[in-house]
């Protein structure tokens, strides 16, 4: 008897990503070489192998002397980087997610505006490293509880993928610190997309006795996604595609529920849940 198998609403591409997937294969079709993206266009090695396969290579150093074509990637990446590569007169092709790029602007408008800008995030992901070149010599990335203060006057503004009560939570620290400033000024620029995913994941993850979390290890709202459903209780699994599904896994669960990060396309998706049927038939 086939097993009851759960796909989470809005699991795979969100708008961001699936943008900067199809700018990609459109400009491999139109240039059949010398097209790179700087650093993979998103965090899916599969997707990246693909691209590879029609001549679209990550680098991470402009060395390479045959370059026609760059793509920026989703993440964007830091304004010192972006005038630099202007300068080289090659055909730039910015894939930068339209919310990513809303924090970047936002990011750089508050500092010449003499605000100390606060971006709640991690400061090692690539999408804060780029918002993070815009924000002025006072911004700070923030992540837990301390609040580097340089300013009376702070804008506050978010890395796109950040969970929604983790940036409450930062929010509420600095509400009771309301005496050490004089001006806050608060912009959301968080990815509906990603909060959406993260309620549907936990509503599934609640009813379902294994949870299947498709995505790059490397991707940070698909380890979100992983550690939201660890936290709830239930057995889950991080994969990045069909091959490492163990039968063991699934054969004795009544339910399960299968979810990705905004990275994973629709095929391997489709890959897992045919996999886990195989298994469970």
């Amino acid at each position: 008897m086939l097993k009851n198998i759960v796909l989470v609403e809005n699991a795979g591409f969100c708008f961001g990503v699936k943008r900067a997937i199809d700018i990609a294969f459109d400009i491999a079709q139109k240039h059949k070489q010398g097209v790179f993206t700087l650093g993979p266009i998103i965090h899916n090695p599969q997707v990246v192998e693909k691209l590879k396969e029609l001549g679209v290579y990550p680098i991470d150093n402009i060395n390479e002397k045959n370059i026609k074509t760059l793509i920026i990637r989703a993440h964007g990446i830091p304004k010192e980087k972006f005038e630099e590569l202007k300068k080289l007169g090659i055909e730039i092709i910015d894939a930068t997610c339209p919310f990513v790029k809303k924090a970047q602007r936002l990011a750089e408008k508050l500092a010449s505006e003499g605000y100390q800008v606060l971006i709640i995030g991690d400061k090692e992901h690539p999408e804060v490293k780029g918002i993070f070149s815009y924000a002025g010599e006072k911004a700070a990335v923030i992540s837990s509880d301390e609040i580097p203060v340089l300013n009376k006057k702070i804008g506050i503004i978010q890395q796109t993928t950040q969970p929604l009560s983790k940036v409450k939570e930062i929010m509420n620290n600095i509400i009771n610190s309301l005496n050490e400033f004089e001006e806050i000024r608060i912009f959301n620029t968080l990815c509906n997309f990603t909060h959406k995913r993260l309620q549907a994941t936990e509503k599934v993850a609640r009813e379902v006795d294994v949870m299947i979390v498709v995505g790059g290890k490397n991707s940070a709202n698909t380890t979100q996604l992983a550690n939201l459903c660890k936290k709830i209780g239930v057995m889950t699994y991080h994969i990045e595609d069909a091959q490492e599904i163990d039968k063991d896994w699934v054969k004795s669960a009544k339910k399960i529920g299968v979810t990705a990060g905004a990275s994973t396309p629709q095929w391997i998706i489709d890959e897992v849940i045919d996999k886990i049927k195989k298994f469970t038939n």
